[in-house]
């Protein structure tokens, strides 16, 4: 699904028609995911909120494939972590933050994660979250993501990513400038 509108994030009627049928289809195909939440009224709200529509879009655009994983009742908003089977493999390869990104002298990636996350308006998951999400399934058997860092141990250069490994799921670090073919983020997306 290209985004020929990236820099207005807007997408064209056929776009929008074409993404909440992949949704659509996601969504049913994976109910235990989404218990007790009915498609129609997903669909109502993203319907009505094109800026976070588009964000879904760079969301499967990129690989993620998400999915509605939960319904906050104070906020009225819905829930989207990226579901795919491995991280993300248009988002692999790019090492924690910008400042990460801005320390290594050759062999730069081409992005951090956090920076492209910004630019797609989604946020990295937490470890908190990413631990939900193995709750749904078994995700990153083969590859890992980057989570959200604490302050205090991105202050001293570190950055932490998880991955399941024997049907646990590990939560690891990594100097924040590293990166790796196996790594990504996966993001979370509330509308």
């Amino acid at each position: 699904m290209k985004n020929i509108n990236s820099t207005k994030k807007e997408l064209t009627l056929k776009q929008r028609e074409e993404l909440l049928r992949v949704l659509n289809a996601r969504f049913e195909k994976n109910i235990n995911r989404h218990k007790g939440l009915k498609w129609a009224k997903v669909q109502a709200k993203l319907e009505s909120n094109t800026e976070k529509l588009w964000s879904l879009n760079e969301m499967e655009r990129t690989g993620g494939e998400p999915d509605v994983v939960g319904y906050d009742k104070k906020t009225g908003e819905y829930i989207f972590y990226d579901c795919s089977a491995e991280s993300p493999k248009d988002r692999r390869s790019f090492c924690y933050d910008r400042e990460a990104l801005e320390s290594r002298k050759e062999f730069k990636p081409k992005d951090s994660a956090m920076d492209m996350a910004a630019a797609m308006g989604i946020e990295l998951l937490t470890e908190e979250q990413y631990r939900e999400l193995q709750k749904l399934g078994d995700f990153d058997t083969k590859t890992s993501s980057w989570v959200i860092t604490p302050a205090e141990i991105r202050k001293l250069g570190g950055a932490l990513f998880c991955d399941r490994r024997y049907d646990h799921v590990f939560v690891y670090h990594n100097g924040a400038e590293s990166y790796y073919a196996g790594r990504a983020f996966r993001g979370s997306l509330r509308v």
